[in-house]
């Protein structure tokens, strides 16, 4: 039995419960509070969304998402480039970022390695973290993951990737709890984190 009685609410209702997180219950609630906005409100958050699916790329420099060919982090002047913090997603540097305790730049893998769930090596964005490190500008890289199997076994494929390069390796401290993901984890424990990295060959011992 159809219990809306427009065709189109349910409409927006089922595509709204599309995103993660939401269920229909939200989607019902944003549905009515977008139904009693003033027209004009509306557009605005349809051309945004548009104008982000449809221009919005990925930096080519590290993979991060940006309106340009070179994200804004990228082209600061202000950063230390020899410093690249690796991270799974753009999540992770928004997390980071939130600190204000990191003022290098980034490398987003774009996932983490993952047999169970069908992702290998060839299947992130290391290869271009290769070649940075190769081009001999970078004197530190920073392993950003999360503390789970899947993390820890992507930062020892890169390490081992990247071992032979005159390029000092380090990891997070362990101030986040073993398998929790780096976006949940609080600005002062995340920063601290950041600032009392330890070299990787240490962390594991």
């Amino acid at each position: 039995m159809n219990t809306y009685s427009s065709r189109l609410l349910e409409q927006c209702v089922n595509e709204l419960a599309k995103l993660p997180g939401i269920g229909r219950k939200t989607a019902l609630r944003l549905s009515l509070h977008l139904l009693q906005q003033d027209p004009s409100n509306v557009e605005s958050l349809s051309h945004a969304i548009l104008e982000m699916k449809n221009n919005i790329r990925y930096c080519r420099i590290c993979s991060n998402l940006s309106d340009t060919e070179v994200c804004q982090i990228c082209d600061n002047h202000k950063r230390d480039k020899e410093i690249v913090c690796v991270v799974s997603d753009i999540r992770d540097i928004l997390a980071i970022e939130k600190t204000a305790q990191y003022n290098g730049v980034y490398h987003v893998l774009n996932g983490i390695i993952s047999p169970i769930d069908g992702v290998g090596p060839s299947d992130l964005n290391i290869d271009s973290l290769v070649e940075r490190i190769a081009e001999g500008e970078i004197r530190e890289v920073i392993f950003a993951l999360s503390s789970t199997i899947e993390g820890d076994t992507t930062s020892f494929y890169l390490f081992r990737k990247i071992q032979d390069h005159k390029v000092s390796v380090s990891t997070i401290a362990r101030g986040i709890a073993i398998g929790d993901e780096l976006e949940y984890a609080d600005e002062l424990t995340l920063g601290r984190s950041i600032m009392n990295r330890m070299p990787y060959q240490n962390a594991v011992k």
